[in-house]
């Protein structure tokens, strides 16, 4: 049996992209898995695939952007499953953008999913992990959190205020054992990518980088693939990262130059 059997972790934004990949990695290792996406029909083939493969699969439509929605979701899954033990946010949306030309709703729906929903699920799952004094919980945020970016204010303040709040929320359930973590992608083969460029475009414009836009390339010279995401996310959230808390890994192939 699985050392991670008798583990539940809950990943959001989990239909696509980095959630798919970090959701069927947990999967794979043995762990009872809960799929929250917004996007139920989305879901399906993920679910249907892990399940053939004999994973223990949730699926739960659910917005992060609801209160309400966020507590029957959890309360859904440990009612299934059990307790969640690790908690992996990966619900995020990209609005593209100067800012003076963003609109209020863009503002407001990026910072919804990207920050807001991250508070109220790490919040409504924390206040379970520490009645119990236990847990642990990773956001996905970004590179992008750190270094300014034209035309992507939006979602680099919202990534911002998601690794700060996880970094608090980190400092406040120390007590209880709880670590918190963020990791922070950088250009990864999602759909989120190919919608910021010209698809033919996509490769040469993150590994070559925009001089007129002030943005570095790659110096490891490849675009990341989501399962590179999901195995940094895996290891923080391992005893092999028992004393890492309240840190921001950065998985962008050098594009932040370290900084």
């Amino acid at each position: 049996m699985s050392e991670y059997a008798h583990k539940t972790a809950l990943v959001s934004g989990a239909a696509g992209g980095i959630g798919a990949a970090v959701a069927t990695a947990l999967a794979e290792q043995g762990r009872a898995v809960a799929l929250l996406d917004r996007d139920a029909a989305a879901l399906e083939p993920l679910v249907k695939r892990l399940a053939a493969e004999g994973h223990r699969v949730l699926p739960v439509p659910a917005d992060v952007t609801s209160p309400e929605g966020v507590t029957a979701a959890v309360d859904r899954i440990e009612a299934v499953f059990g307790p969640v033990d690790e908690l992996v946010n990966c619900a995020g949306v990209l609005r593209m953008g100067a800012v003076l030309d963003l609109s209020d709703e863009d503002w407001e729906t990026t910072f919804a999913v990207n920050a807001t929903g991250v508070f109220r699920l790490s919040r409504t799952v924390g206040r379970r992990m520490a009645a119990r004094g236990s847990g642990s919980v990773v956001t996905v945020a970004s590179n992008a959190a750190g270094t300014p970016r034209m035309n992507m204010a939006a979602y680099a303040a919202s990534k911002a205020a998601a690794t700060m709040l996880t970094k608090c929320l980190g400092l406040e359930l120390a007590r209880y054992g709880i670590r918190c973590n963020t990791v922070a992608p950088g250009s990864t083969d999602t759909p989120m990518l190919s919608g910021m460029y010209d698809p033919a475009e996509v490769a040469r414009s993150s590994i070559e980088g925009l001089p007129e836009n002030f943005r570095t390339g790659i110096p490891l010279r490849r675009i990341a693939r989501p399962e590179d995401i999901a195995d940094a996310v895996l290891f923080l959230l391992s005893d092999r990262a028992r004393h890492i808390t309240m840190h921001d890994l950065v998985v962008d192939g050098g594009a932040t130059l370290g900084v």
